[in-house]
């Protein structure tokens, strides 16, 4: 067996099982999770129809490289909401969802016999973070280490507490814009800062951006600023050493598509098209035509944004009374802090306690990060994904108000 297996924790939703293993909720109240981030709005008719219309595509084994069509819709969606001109042959690939394509770009840009002297290359991510980051850097043959959010700077990662030694042996970092779980959008600054490292140490940044479409402000510059965007802005239009990754899940709510692409320089998608031809991952055809029609689409993506607006602006202040919690930049996540007076402030009590007792399902904040620099920036916190209906969170809410209220 690959040695490395050993290396990666268990993912955090089997950490939470194992927590409430022997809870039994209370049996008077409906059981509401806010754990998962898994996208409850309908499906837009229009997808399934388009998908379903595209069956005879079953017929045919399909390029890795996606269909011209696909490729060409998705340099569209990025002209429209991010005003660049992205070649479709050469700086856009099909992938079967960001998370697939995050972990394969670590095993295509990573050089594990690099940087032996210094115990070997280094992946730098979020602290806290989306957990493929580090599971695809372990089985990369490479070590881990994480920036810590800053609460001062509405969690966003603290990229200035990386050593400069550190960077010297970094091959890939990781950004997450907005952030999960902290919903933390980057300025145009801080990617400055991340180029002008890339460009003196030579490493690979990959841009996480699927919750880009999911904000609550409006106007000029309320959508977040993605990667791409800010190299457009800042000179940098070959996109060097920088992929983007986005999805349709949260989009479009069409998790079970699995559809999204990478655009950026095209040195590393001709590199990346090489590993996924082997990789086995090209997209069904079916899917790649459904893909098109989405991407090509606003008006669902605005109504979607809409009901998200709706559910935050009801309930965040009704657990703002009783917890440290703010509306984020963006993303359907609120990452909300324990009063220190209920369990010690302990997250993983808290989630436990309040399903047992309130039977509302959250995720603790500690199992979304590593301990780094000596604490572990999740604890004390726990994420809530506002997936559901507007009147089902608002539901959720008021239990949890209920429940810190209780003590």
């Amino acid at each position: 067996m690959n040695p490395l297996l050993s290396k990666l924790q268990p993912y955090p939703f089997e950490r939470l099982r194992q927590l409430t293993s022997g809870v039994q909720p209370n049996p008077a109240l409906r059981a509401i999770s806010l754990g998962i981030g898994e996208p409850k709005h309908p499906t837009p008719a229009f997808i399934k129809q388009a998908l379903t219309d595209a069956l005879d595509g079953l017929a045919s084994y399909p390029a890795t490289a996606g269909e011209p069509a696909l490729r060409e819709s998705c340099a569209r969606w990025m002209q429209r909401r991010y005003g660049l001109s992205i070649d479709p042959a050469t700086q856009i690939l099909p992938v079967n969802g960001s998370r697939e394509a995050l972990f394969a770009l670590a095993q295509t840009v990573i050089d594990p016999g690099q940087h032996a002297t210094e115990g070997g290359p280094t992946v730098v991510c979020p602290n806290p973070f989306y957990q493929i980051y580090e599971g695809a850097a372990l089985l990369a043959g490479a070590r881990v280490v994480f920036a810590n959010s800053d609460p001062a700077r509405n969690f966003a990662a603290d990229w200035s507490s990386i050593p400069e030694s550190t960077w010297a042996t970094t091959q890939l970092l990781y950004v997450c814009s907005p952030g999960n779980p902290t919903g933390a959008v980057m300025p145009l600054d801080e990617w400055a800062k991340l180029f002008e490292l890339s460009d003196r140490f030579g490493f690979v940044i990959a841009s996480d951006e699927c919750y880009s479409e999911i904000y609550f402000r409006e106007g000029p510059g309320a959508a977040p600023l993605g990667g791409l965007e800010a190299a457009a802005k800042l000179g940098r239009g070959d996109f060097k050493n920088l992929i983007a990754l986005t999805s349709l899940s949260k989009r479009s709510n069409v998790p079970g598509l699995r559809s999204g692409f990478v655009a950026g320089d095209a040195e590393l998608i001709k590199a990346f098209l090489l590993y996924r031809t082997y990789h086995g991952s090209a997209m069904s055809p079916s899917v790649q035509r459904a893909s098109a029609a989405a991407w090509d689409d606003e008006a669902h993506v605005v109504e979607n944004r809409a009901l998200y607006r709706q559910k935050f602006e009801q309930v965040t202040p009704i657990l703002a009374e009783v917890m440290d919690v703010a509306l984020p930049d963006a993303s359907f996540y609120l990452w909300a802090g324990i009063p220190s007076h209920i369990g010690g402030g302990s997250d993983e009590w808290f989630a436990k306690e309040l399903l047992a007792q309130y039977n509302v399902a959250v995720l603790p904040g500690s199992y979304l990060a590593r301990e780094s620099n000596g604490i572990n920036p999740g604890a004390g916190r726990v994420r809530m994904a506002l997936v559901a209906g507007v009147d089902e969170c608002l539901e959720a809410a008021q239990r949890i108000r209920a429940f810190i209220q209780s003590f």
